[in-house]
């Protein structure tokens, strides 16, 4: 009576375990790959919840074994169980072991605190018996095994399996079922990875009372119990390496969702290639690597002639890898090589052709003498970075100084397909491709030759590379432009002033347009008008801008004339794998048809009763003045500033180079009809790289390694002549039509409004009007 007064006082303040049904547990949001690699998680829980048929019935037994071999039979209360924790309260005056069974640890872990009081146990009890009256066995286990903590983080069975051994729960050998099931009694006190010991003990008690309820037989479990614990951390286990992309996703998904980002189990896919991004990684830290070998070694991370091994063992455990460099203990120096160890005591060995490009670094312009053996560049107890070649065989390597970002785009619909934004994300999480703002340089003035070719100017037309200074007379300044080599060439076609990077054409161009004409031209490829200096410096890349806005420009060229706007997430999903958004890019005609089945393929999975139609790309320059200027960014590879690109051996390659005074600023951007990157190098401070630095030289070989291995295998694409050009025989020193067996005639194109006469309508160096009157020869 006294028990069912209690009963009949608790049970309306209890809460209904219908919600249990329903019940949704905070899991991580998870960042994917375009094609399905996991890239990061963020969220304090790492759970993956499982149903129960997913759950091996090894596991099954041995969590019963474990916590509650009676779970079968019992209506969600063991009474000797119960017995057993009142023993204990009269002997102690504390709960120590509860008696609780799965249903009771059931509706604890759901509705009640973990505080050991009375009446938190009798609100178990009802509880309890409540699950088992609405919920069956396989329901109320699987709620057990999602829901608990497990240590490092992992909630639930197939987390831990995760964090303890990198595999689904459904891949383990009994011994590390056994080991998991031991955990949820005390995760802490039986942590596999602290207290190995420990949980051996508790693992092999769990295998003999499976062994004692006839779960196993006696080979099994001799078998198991010879089982060692081989777990280890496994972390967040992604499948591809990409934290800067990581990181833009989740800052992406907080803005949209707030704190519940963490908990709601997304997942986020991205737009990002994995096969792309990998190359990228590995583009962006070899050109750094290489640009930092060019100006010497700065010497070891820590120099420690007086230590152990061990002791320089024990020092090295403080150290991280970073971009790939791992850390080691220069552990003998001998005549022809350098003996090293690694993290756990692993050994290598760096011959001395791996290490005799370390003369000393001086300065970004000079270096110390050639070493002459391996004793002049390490000593034993040094701490140095290497980088693995094969076997045992390393490189002596250094972390770079200078930074450096690449991303890439899909030029028909904006889609971010890689980005690193520096050499490693340990060593700063700083994403230069979207935070930093530097001149582009020179890379800036194909959008000024875009506006000069609409307004009036052809790839033929004669400017005037000479000298020009400007005089502020409020400032009492003298502003006197240089092109990079000191030169002038006098009057160029626009053809080679671009390929050629002349600055003098540049400004003449900028001038004769108008600063505010040529600025409003420029805003279309997506820039703010607030960036862009009104004056004519703008002409010369004096504009602060991102590598991701120069690349967004870049689109553009590629796509024939189009505006299309970067963006990373593809799609979200639930837990569930339910739809919840997608991405509506804007996209160009080519891409119309693939973009209409995609949207349909949303559509059919939210059962909508008619697809979107996909956006329109706005035309935002002329098909005919995007194809004079690719001709003319693809002699940039073939003959200009970009001319070592023609290694990739493609004819469908364009871009241009870009460096800033003082060589601060190294750039290249370039493109193909599939893919557009843009590669910048510098510093965080900005310093000088060097005098002998360039777009083309620091910056170029990022973006070529990169297109290069992007690009193997895929045919040349040729983008047919829009109507309305024509190409005609030019004399290469009037820009006019050429006489009749010249043999430094070659072809141009122009729009045909704007194609040069016959030569036989030439008249006194101009051009015949028809009317008698004679035009000179133009010369801008």
């Amino acid at each position: 009576m006294v028990l069912s007064g209690v009963a009949l006082y608790l049970s309306p303040s209890l809460p209904d375990v219908e919600t249990l049904r329903d019940v949704e547990l905070q899991t991580p949001l998870r960042i994917y790959s375009t094609d399905n690699r996991l890239i990061a998680e963020f969220g304090e829980m790492r759970r993956f919840p499982i149903s129960y048929e997913q759950i091996p019935p090894a596991f099954v037994h041995a969590l019963l074994a474990a916590e509650d071999d009676n779970f079968l039979n019992h209506h969600g209360v063991d009474p000797m169980g119960l017995l057993r924790a009142a023993a204990e309260l009269v002997q102690t005056g504390h709960i120590q072991t509860g008696g609780s069974t799965i249903t009771m640890q059931v509706a604890k872990n759901y509705f009640l605190s973990s505080k050991r009081v009375f009446s938190r146990k009798l609100n178990e009890i009802l509880l309890a018996l409540q699950i088992e009256r609405n919920l069956s066995k396989q329901e109320i286990f699987e709620l057990y095994v999602n829901k608990i903590y497990l240590g490092n983080r992992a909630y639930g069975i197939e987390a831990a399996a995760q964090v303890y051994y990198g595999k689904s729960i459904n891949e383990l050998p009994l011994a590390d079922l056994a080991m998991i099931a031991g955990l949820p009694k005390a995760p802490s006190r039986y942590n596999p990875i602290a207290n190995p010991e420990r949980t051996k003990v508790r693992r092999d008690w769990i295998l003999d009372r499976m062994l004692t309820l006839g779960y196993i037989d006696e080979a099994s479990y001799r078998e198991a119990v010879a089982t060692p614990i081989t777990a280890r951390n496994h972390g967040a286990n992604p499948e591809m390496e990409a934290p800067y992309i990581a990181e833009m996703a989740r800052l992406e998904m907080v803005e949209r969702y707030g704190n519940e980002a963490y908990t709601q189990g997304f997942n986020v896919y991205t737009t990002v290639d994995s096969r792309l991004q990998e190359m990228a990684n590995g583009a962006l830290r070899d050109g750094l690597q290489e640009y930092d070998r060019r100006h010497g070694y700065r010497g070891p991370e820590s120099r420690n002639p007086e230590i152990t091994l061990e002791q320089g063992l024990a020092m090295l455990e403080g150290y991280r890898s970073m971009g790939g460099l791992e850390p080691a203990l220069v552990s003998a120096v001998n005549g022809d090589n350098v003996e090293i160890r690694l993290r756990r005591k692993q050994a290598g060995i760096i011959t001395w052709e791996n290490m005799n490009w370390a003369r000393p670094y001086l300065s970004a312009n000079s270096m110390g003498p050639r070493p002459g053996k391996p004793a002049d560049v390490l000593k034993p107890g040094d701490i140095i970075r290497v980088s693995r070649l094969e076997g045992d065989q390393f490189r002596l390597a250094q972390i770079p100084q200078a930074q450096s970002a690449l991303v890439v785009l899909g030029p028909q619909d904006g889609a971010i397909k890689a980005l690193i934004g520096g050499f490693s994300f340990l060593q700063s999480n700083y994403n230069r491709v979207t935070q930093a703002r530097r001149q582009p340089g020179s890379s800036f003035k194909p959008f000024l030759y875009c506006a000069a070719l609409d307004n009036g100017y052809n790839p033929a037309s004669l400017v005037n590379d000479a000298p020009l200074i400007f005089v502020d007379d409020y400032l009492d300044s003298i502003w006197r432009p240089q092109n990079s080599g000191g030169d002038f060439l006098g009057p160029i076609r626009l053809r080679e002033a671009l390929y050629r990077s002349r600055n003098l054409v540049s400004i003449r161009l900028m001038q004769d347009l108008g600063v505010d004409k040529a600025l409003t031209y420029i805003e279309r490829f997506g820039f703010s008008r607030e960036e862009l200096p009104r004056n004519l410096s703008a002409s010369l890349g004096t504009s602060e801008l991102t590598p991701l806005q120069i690349a967004q420009g870049y689109t553009a060229f590629a796509n024939g004339g189009y505006a299309v706007k970067p963006y990373l997430v593809e799609r979200i999903e639930d837990r569930y794998g339910n739809l919840i958004d997608y991405a509506r890019p804007a996209v160009t005609p080519e891409l119309t048809e693939e973009q209409t089945a995609r949207l349909q393929s949303y559509a059919d999975r939210q059962e909508a009763e008619a697809a979107e139609e996909p956006v329109a790309a706005e035309r935002i320059v002329d098909a005919r003045t995007i194809y004079q200027l690719n001709s003319m960014l693809q002699d940039v590879v073939r003959r200009g500033t970009a001319v070592r690109a023609r290694a990739l051996q493609r004819n469908d390659l364009a871009g241009k180079t870009g460096t800033t005074n003082d060589q601060k600023d190294a750039w290249f951007s370039g493109y193909n009809p599939d893919l557009v990157a843009t590669a910048w190098v510098g510093f965080d401070q900005p310093a000088t790289l060097g005098r002998r630095e360039y777009g083309g030289t620091a910056a170029l070989p990022i973006w070529m390694q990169f297109m290069g291995a992007a690009l193997e295998g895929v045919p040349d694409r040729t983008i047919p002549m829009p109507s309305g050009l024509v190409t005609a025989r030019i004399d290469p020193a009037t820009g006019r039509s050429a006489p009749p067996g010249s043999s430094e005639a070659f072809l141009e194109i122009f729009k045909q409004e704007e194609a040069p006469p016959p030569y036989s309508e030439l008249e006194m160096g101009g051009y015949s009007n028809g009317d008698g009157s004679v035009s000179p020869l133009e010369l801008f």
